[in-house]
């Protein structure tokens, strides 16, 4: 396909890998970075002129910071969740959304495995003694994982691989998850929250950002753990109440946890981090850094990269979050159109009256739909004659209308 008259603008922020750079860069895109996040006022400012924004967890793009960038065409969580983004507001305005589901799983579940195994072990108070020059070999308060019961709560990518590799550590696995999920190894699923509870001495969360996952483990959560149990957090920072996980590591109901996300985390690194949670013994705190390894990081920056490559070059929206997904090879010698409308009956055949009333011919179609959304892919054997886009652009249903590249 012909190259676009003028160079994509990328913005990539919040420390983003150099593969995403370099790939897009290689591609054609002018690429801007920033190191840390940016709040909406920033962000407003910054994606003026920009096609491609880039972030990871912090920076949050909302429908202001949407309704203040005609030009965005997609938006890329360099991450797991995308809870960040405003996904309705995004799809109604054409912007695509993608994300990395599976780049970082392996990152998380070794993260996990190594916190659990130092809370039975109380490595954090051992290392601290240690540091401060006092010996004491011992072996109070220190266990062995094998043979402890682990429940998971959530048991999508990432606790699902957790759940394998803890069962060939001796685990023994149940877990909870709001669908039905197929159960790995020997682990069985708990028919709720409270049976899961009732029966692992060691819990971890790992569910999505999903607005009703807001506070859902709370006072009655850890009351109903069973005495001098395990906790981890390396899901999300507003599914838990911190204050209530404090009393719960004070009084000594909970015997350790490890908790990698909170409710407000800092922008950029160096500034100041405060948790109900700081100070705690056999607490271990980490910034967000669970899925943080070189390895994931260069995975999921060539990912999420690749499938903002491909969306803007090609149109292509396989696994975006938000739009329809449709991928298809190019024809030489072609020119597509990308149309994304209200998905409601005869908006296709409104196009496709149009381009015959323009003389334009198809050589190749290809829609899908989802929701109330439509998106099509159209490849046409000719230069699409002056005026058909602001034709088409003025289709009631359409939402976007562009020729790819």
């Amino acid at each position: 396909m012909p190259a676009p008259t003028a160079a994509p603008t990328a913005l990539l922020l919040e420390n983003i890998h150099p593969h995403a750079v370099e790939l897009l860069s290689a591609a054609g895109f002018e690429v801007r970075t920033h190191r840390g996040a940016m709040d909406e006022a920033e962000l407003v400012e910054a994606v003026q002129g920009v096609s491609v924004l880039g972030i990871r967890s912090t920076t949050h793009v909302t429908e202001a910071v949407l309704d203040r960038a005609p030009g965005l065409r997609a938006v890329g969580a360099f991450c797991i969740g995308t809870n960040q983004v405003d996904l309705a507001a995004a799809g109604s305005r054409g912007v695509a959304v993608f994300n990395a589901p599976f780049s970082n799983t392996r990152s998380v579940v070794e993260l996990a495995v190594a916190e659990i195994i130092a809370l039975a072990r109380r490595l954090t108070e051992r290392d601290d003694a240690m540091h401060a020059g006092v010996w004491d070999k011992s072996a109070d308060g220190s266990h062995e994982v094998r043979g402890r019961t682990l429940g998971i709560v959530g048991y999508g990518n990432i606790g699902s691989q957790l759940s394998v590799v803890a069962e060939a550590l001796g685990m023994r696995v149940v877990f909870y998850d709001s669908t039905e999920k197929l159960a790995l190894g020997n682990a069985r699923a708990c028919s709720s929250l409270d049976e899961l509870l009732a029966e692992a001495d060691t819990v971890t969360l790992h569910v999505d950002g999903r607005d009703g996952n807001a506070g859902m483990f709370g006072a009655a959560q850890f009351a109903a753990m069973r005495p001098r149990s395990m906790f981890l957090n390396l899901s999300r920072g507003f599914v838990v109440d911190y204050a209530a996980l404090r009393r719960n590591v004070e009084s000594g109901h909970i015997a350790g946890a490890a908790v990698d996300v909170f409710p407000d985390e800092p922008k950029a690194k160096g500034d100041p981090f405060a948790s109900d949670l700081r100070g705690l013994r056999n607490v271990i705190l980490t910034p967000h850094v669970a899925g943080s390894t070189a390895e994931a990081q260069q995975d999921i920056g060539r990912f999420t990269a690749s499938k903002l490559r491909d969306y803007t070059l090609a149109g292509t929206t396989t696994l975006s979050v938000n739009l329809p997904q449709v991928a298809m090879d190019p024809r030489p010698g072609t020119r597509r159109v990308a149309h994304l409308h209200h998905n409601v009956p005869g908006a296709m055949a409104r196009v496709n009256q149009l381009l015959a009333e323009h003389g334009v011919n198809i050589e190749g179609q290809l829609l899908s739909t989802r929701g109330t959304l439509g998106y099509a892919l159209t490849d046409v054997a000719v230069d699409l004659p002056d005026g058909v886009l602001d034709a088409l652009a003025a289709v009631p249903e359409t939402i976007s209308t562009r020729v790819v590249p």
